[in-house]
Formats: structure tokens, C-alpha cells, sequence
């Protein structure tokens, strides 16, 4: 850990050289089960650690925090993988990222689909996953010069090193390579299947088995 720092009166912001470093020990204080802690947020390389101000001063918080690093962090993070089916077949940014990148759409697809990523953040909309990392031949593609006034839900986008799902219809300006027929955000039924630390591999469908598995969750 590289620093703490404080996020507002009610919680603590823990930094770290590494993404999973910070996985690991957001992990390892979620296991610990205090009754003065709200919530622990991982992203990227920093863990938000939330807490209530009625049971404990921010400076026990602190010294807590630290006691706990200095304990043994356990080496495997609370994981589960997903396989998410994606359809490749519409007309969406392929022939942009094959100019960007120098690979037929084909390429680009086997590329996105040959790949494992870690979920190291959740955000921009509800259950938003941000995804690491792309290979290196599919990275360094820019957003869009302008944003789309509407993305569907379910539509997979990658921009810089990432690739990401739109949990929810709306603006966006990733480059669009797929799209999801799942079911991946609830709101109104607080059902959120993607964490921080979860795995996701994408298994390629057709248009038809994208109709068929529409509105199921995952």
C-alpha cells in the first residue's frame, strides 16, 4: 500500500502500486467483518474503504487499516468467471478499430474473444464492468470523436486498453465491437452478478442464438 487518504468524514482511501495489489487487499478486508464496515469499492489501484462514523473515529479506522496490511494478505482473491455469449455480427465499429490497428475484423474479433479479463472497476452506469486488459495488438484504439447519442444495453465496447459492457441504453463513445443479449443490471431488484476481482471470457454467438437468449441474466 502506498498511501491513506481520507474520502470525505465517512471513509478511507487506500492506494497501491498495482491492480492486484489493491484486489488483493480489498479482498482480504471484506473477509474481516467488522460491524463498523459499510462497504469496501475496489478500482484500479485503489480500495475506497467505507465505515460508520457512529461506531469508530476515522483514526481508528485508520490504525485498523493499517494493522490489517501488515497481517498476512491472502494470495487468491474471492473470483468467480463468467462466460458472457456476444454477438459480433452487427454493423458496429470493427472497420474503425481495423483502421486504428492494422487487423481484419476477423482478427479483431478472434482477439476479443481469445482473451480473459479481470472486472477491476464498476462504474459510469450501473454495474458498468471496466475490463483489463485487451492484448497489446487491440490496444490504443481512441474513443469516438463524438459520443453516439444512444447505446443499446448489452453492447460490448473497447477504447485504450479496455473493453467494457453497456449495462444500460445510453450515451456512449466507446468503439462498439458486439453485443450481449444478457440481462446484466437490475436496479429496482438490487441484482448486480459482475465484482471487482470477477473473471469474464466472451463466447461468440449468431444473430439467432442472440434472439433466442435475449432478457435472460446471467
Amino acid at each position: 500500500m502506498t498511501a491513506l487518504e481520507p474520502l470525505g468524514d465517512r471513509a478511507i482511501l487506500a492506494r497501491f502500486a498495482a491492480e492486484n495489489d489493491a484486489l488483493h487487499w480489498a479482498s482480504a478486508v471484506r473477509r474481516v467483518r467488522v460491524p463498523w464496515l459499510v462497504d469496501v469499492v475496489q478500482a484500479y489501484r485503489s480500495v475506497a474503504v467505507f465505515f460508520d462514523l457512529e461506531q469508530i473515529s476515522h483514526a481508528a479506522v485508520v490504525q485498523a487499516l493499517r494493522e490489517w496490511t501488515r497481517e498476512s494478505i491472502p494470495q487468491a482473491v474471492e473470483s468467480r468467471l463468467h462466460e458472457i455469449p456476444c454477438c459480433y455480427d452487427f454493423p458496429l465499429d470493427l472497420p474503425r478499430i481495423a483502421e486504428t490497428t492494422g487487423l481484419t475484423d476477423e482478427e479483431i474479433v478472434q482477439l476479443h474473444l481469445g482473451t480473459e479479463y479481470t472486472v477491476y472497476a464498476i462504474g459510469f452506469c450501473p454495474g458498468f464492468p471496466y475490463l483489463g486488459y485487451l492484448p497489446s495488438s487491440l490496444c490504443g484504439v481512441p474513443r469516438l470523436p463524438a459520443p453516439r447519442l444512444r447505446v443499446e444495453a448489452g453492447s460490448v465496447g473497447l477504447t485504450g486498453r479496455q473493453t467494457g459492457i453497456y449495462t444500460e441504453a445510453r450515451p456512449g463513445g466507446w468503439n462498439l465491437v458486439g453485443r450481449t443479449p444478457l440481462e446484466l443490471v437490475c436496479v429496482a431488484e438490487g441484482y448486480f452478478p459482475l465484482r471487482t476481482g470477477d473473471r469474464v471470457r466472451f463466447a461468440r454467438i449468431d444473430e439467432v442464438e442472440f434472439h433466442r437468449l435475449r432478457g435472460q441474466r446471467l
